[in-house]
C-alpha cells in the first residue's frame, strides 16, 4: 500500500508566517519594550529567579508573584547551529543564519539568532549584546551580536 501525496497548494493566499509573534495582554509589555530597544525578563518575587520566555508564573517555584525587569542585554553564547536550508517563510530568504541559545547575564537561557558575525568567529562563551530585528508592521524581535 502506498501513501497518497498531499494535494498541491492552490490557494493564492500568502503562506503562513511562523516567525511572527502573537502578543497578548500578558506579553504586551515585553513587545512594547522591544519596540523601544529594551529586553524585558520576568523575575519571581517569591524565589528571586529570573526567567524567559515571559509567562505569568515562575517556572522554578510556580509562584504567580512575578514582575517585569529590564535586562542588561548582555549574554554569552551557549550553543549555535548555522542553518543553510529552511523552507518556512521567511526563513528561506535569510539563509544561512545562526540559530543560537544564549545565557543571559541575569541567568535565563534564551533561544535567538546571532547576527553581524562571521560563522568562523563564533565561539562558545563569546560575549554578545542584544539588538532588535525590526520590520515595518511587525513586532521587534530580540537577536544578539558580538
Amino acid at each position: 500500500m502506498t501513501a497518497t501525496p498531499p494535494a498541491p497548494r492552490t490557494s493564492t493566499a500568502p503562506a503562513p508566517r511562523y516567525d511572527l509573534p502573537e502578543p497578548d495582554a500578558s506579553t504586551r509589555p515585553y513587545w512594547d519594550a522591544a519596540a523601544e530597544g529594551h529586553l524585558l525578563l520576568r523575575r519571581c518575587r517569591a524565589c528571586g529567579r529570573a526567567h524567559h520566555y515571559p509567562r505569568e508564573f515562575c517556572p522554578h517555584c510556580w509562584s504567580e508573584d512575578v514582575a517585569w525587569e529590564r535586562a542588561s542585554g548582555r549574554a554569552t553564547l551557549y550553543t549555535w547551529s548555522v542553518v543553510h536550508r529552511n523552507d518556512l517563510p521567511p526563513f528561506g530568504t535569510r539563509v544561512p543564519y545562526v540559530a543560537a541559545v544564549v545565557d543571559l547575564a541575569e541567568g535565563p537561557r534564551m533561544m535567538t539568532e546571532v547576527v553581524e558575525c562571521e560563522e568562523s568567529a563564533l565561539a562558545i562563551g563569546m560575549e554578545l549584546r542584544v539588538t532588535f530585528r525590526e520590520e515595518e508592521g511587525r513586532e521587534a524581535v530580540a537577536v544578539f551580536r558580538p
